[in-house]
């Protein structure tokens, strides 16, 4: 639940001061070294977010590159 209530203040605080909600987004920056329960708990929250409508382009940077640490590399 944790995971979910950051999510919901990025999203939220995203409306009114997006530079903040981008403070806020970067609490997800360890997602890549998750264990995968955990891991899988934040790619689901990660993903909400980028779903919002009207994200701001720093909200949208930071949570994108944030889940492209998180893949496998080839």
């Amino acid at each position: 639940s944790g995971y979910r209530t950051i999510a919901d203040e990025v999203i939220r605080v995203n409306g009114f001061n997006p530079s903040v909600a981008a403070g806020l987004a970067k609490t997800f920056r360890h997602y890549a070294r998750m264990p995968m329960a955990s891991k899988a708990l934040m790619q689901t929250e990660l993903e909400r977010i980028l779903a919002s409508p009207d994200l701001s382009k720093d909200v949208f940077e930071i949570v994108s590159k944030t889940l492209d640490q998180g893949k496998p590399s080839p």
